[in-house]
Protein backbone atom coordinates (compact mmCIF):
# COMPACT_ATOMS: atom_id res chain seq x y z
CA UNK A 1 0.00 0.00 0.00
CA UNK A 2 1.59 3.05 -1.11
CA UNK A 3 0.91 6.41 1.01
CA UNK A 4 -1.72 7.98 -1.07
CA UNK A 5 -3.86 4.76 -0.18
CA UNK A 6 -3.06 4.81 3.20
CA UNK A 7 -6.76 6.00 5.20
CA UNK A 8 -4.80 7.52 7.49
CA UNK A 9 -2.41 9.27 5.17
CA UNK A 10 -5.64 10.24 3.29
CA UNK A 11 -7.23 11.34 6.42
CA UNK A 12 -4.69 13.30 7.95
CA UNK A 13 -3.78 15.07 4.18
CA UNK A 14 -7.34 16.07 3.88
CA UNK A 15 -7.82 17.30 7.01
CA UNK A 16 -4.86 19.46 6.52
CA UNK A 17 -5.69 21.33 3.42
CA UNK A 18 -9.11 21.98 4.69
CA UNK A 19 -7.71 23.28 8.10
CA UNK A 20 -5.27 25.30 5.97
CA UNK A 21 -8.15 26.20 3.62
CA UNK A 22 -10.81 27.33 6.55
CA UNK A 23 -7.77 29.40 8.28
CA UNK A 24 -6.90 31.20 5.22
CA UNK A 25 -10.42 32.27 4.29
CA UNK A 26 -10.85 33.26 8.07
CA UNK A 27 -7.84 35.06 8.30
CA UNK A 28 -8.41 36.79 4.71
CA UNK A 29 -12.41 37.57 5.72
CA UNK A 30 -11.46 38.47 9.19
CA UNK A 31 -9.82 41.71 7.98
CA UNK A 32 -12.46 43.33 6.96
CA UNK A 33 -14.04 42.55 10.27
CA UNK A 34 -10.77 44.05 12.12
CA UNK A 35 -10.82 47.21 9.88
CA UNK A 36 -14.35 47.85 11.60
CA UNK A 37 -12.66 46.92 15.00
CA UNK A 38 -14.23 44.23 15.69
CA UNK A 39 -12.64 40.47 16.37
CA UNK A 40 -14.22 37.42 14.84
CA UNK A 41 -15.89 36.59 17.83
CA UNK A 42 -17.36 40.25 18.10
CA UNK A 43 -19.00 40.34 15.00
CA UNK A 44 -20.46 36.73 15.11
CA UNK A 45 -22.54 37.92 18.18
CA UNK A 46 -23.13 41.03 16.50
CA UNK A 47 -24.73 39.32 13.12
CA UNK A 48 -26.37 37.05 15.48
CA UNK A 49 -28.14 39.74 17.39
CA UNK A 50 -29.11 41.34 14.23
CA UNK A 51 -30.36 38.27 12.33
CA UNK A 52 -32.08 36.58 15.60
CA UNK A 53 -32.66 39.49 17.56
CA UNK A 54 -32.36 39.50 21.64
CA UNK A 55 -31.09 35.83 22.38
CA UNK A 56 -29.37 34.73 25.69
CA UNK A 57 -25.50 34.28 25.86
CA UNK A 58 -25.98 30.00 25.95
CA UNK A 59 -27.63 30.77 22.48
CA UNK A 60 -25.49 33.10 21.35
CA UNK A 61 -22.28 30.84 22.37
CA UNK A 62 -24.19 28.15 20.38
CA UNK A 63 -24.61 29.89 17.55
CA UNK A 64 -21.43 30.92 17.35
CA UNK A 65 -19.60 27.72 18.59
CA UNK A 66 -17.95 29.31 21.38
CA UNK A 67 -17.90 28.82 24.99
CA UNK A 68 -20.55 30.61 27.48
CA UNK A 69 -17.31 31.90 29.34
CA UNK A 70 -15.42 32.90 26.45
CA UNK A 71 -19.31 34.70 25.43
CA UNK A 72 -19.24 36.48 28.71
CA UNK A 73 -16.25 38.46 27.68
CA UNK A 74 -17.23 39.08 24.06
CA UNK A 75 -20.16 40.65 25.12
CA UNK A 76 -18.72 42.23 27.97
CA UNK A 77 -16.39 43.83 25.69
CA UNK A 78 -19.20 44.95 23.38
CA UNK A 79 -21.40 46.44 26.19
CA UNK A 80 -18.31 48.59 26.62
CA UNK A 81 -18.24 49.73 23.36
CA UNK A 82 -22.04 50.14 23.74
CA UNK A 83 -22.67 48.28 21.11
CA UNK A 84 -24.84 45.52 22.90
CA UNK A 85 -27.00 45.88 26.10
CA UNK A 86 -27.82 43.14 28.73
CA UNK A 87 -31.85 42.78 29.98
CA UNK A 88 -33.11 40.88 32.54
CA UNK A 89 -36.50 39.42 32.09
CA UNK A 90 -38.63 39.86 34.89
CA UNK A 91 -39.99 36.50 35.38
CA UNK A 92 -36.66 34.99 36.13
CA UNK A 93 -33.88 37.14 37.68
CA UNK A 94 -30.87 35.08 36.55
CA UNK A 95 -31.48 35.22 32.80
CA UNK A 96 -30.47 37.78 30.62
CA UNK A 97 -31.08 38.84 27.03
CA UNK A 98 -28.24 40.69 24.78
CA UNK A 99 -29.88 43.11 22.53
CA UNK A 100 -28.17 45.35 19.96
CA UNK A 101 -28.15 48.88 20.75
CA UNK A 102 -28.83 51.26 17.84
CA UNK A 103 -25.40 52.10 17.27
CA UNK A 104 -24.81 47.98 17.24
CA UNK A 105 -27.37 47.79 14.90
CA UNK A 106 -25.78 50.69 12.62
CA UNK A 107 -22.16 48.91 12.88
CA UNK A 108 -23.54 45.49 11.84
CA UNK A 109 -25.60 46.60 9.02
CA UNK A 110 -22.10 48.11 7.37
CA UNK A 111 -20.34 45.21 8.13
CA UNK A 112 -22.14 42.29 7.36
CA UNK A 113 -22.32 44.25 3.90
CA UNK A 114 -18.56 44.53 3.61
CA UNK A 115 -18.46 40.99 5.35
CA UNK A 116 -20.37 39.44 2.56
CA UNK A 117 -18.47 41.15 -0.37
CA UNK A 118 -15.34 39.82 1.07
CA UNK A 119 -17.08 36.23 1.43
CA UNK A 120 -18.55 35.98 -2.03
CA UNK A 121 -15.04 37.68 -3.18
CA UNK A 122 -13.68 34.71 -1.25
CA UNK A 123 -15.72 31.97 -2.97
CA UNK A 124 -15.42 33.30 -6.05
CA UNK A 125 -12.22 31.15 -6.74
CA UNK A 126 -15.11 27.82 -6.91
CA UNK A 127 -17.57 27.35 -9.43
CA UNK A 128 -21.36 27.37 -7.90
CA UNK A 129 -21.38 24.17 -8.67
CA UNK A 130 -17.90 23.50 -6.38
CA UNK A 131 -19.36 25.92 -4.12
CA UNK A 132 -22.53 23.65 -3.44
CA UNK A 133 -20.53 20.35 -3.53
CA UNK A 134 -18.36 22.14 -0.67
CA UNK A 135 -21.27 23.18 1.66
CA UNK A 136 -22.47 19.83 1.00
CA UNK A 137 -19.36 17.94 2.13
CA UNK A 138 -19.11 20.63 4.92
CA UNK A 139 -22.27 19.84 6.38
CA UNK A 140 -21.76 16.22 6.52
CA UNK A 141 -18.62 16.57 8.35
CA UNK A 142 -20.21 18.74 11.20
CA UNK A 143 -23.02 16.34 11.65
CA UNK A 144 -22.55 15.09 15.14
CA UNK A 145 -20.72 11.53 14.85
CA UNK A 146 -23.08 8.46 14.16
CA UNK A 147 -25.68 11.04 11.99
Amino acid sequence: MNAKTNPSYLALNTYTKLMRAAESVTNRVGRTMSAAGLTISQFGVLEALHHKGPLCQRDIAAKILKSTGNITLVIDNLEKQALVKRERISEDRRYLTVTLTESGETLIRTVFSDVESAIVTEMDSLTSEEQETLGMLSKKLGLPEGK
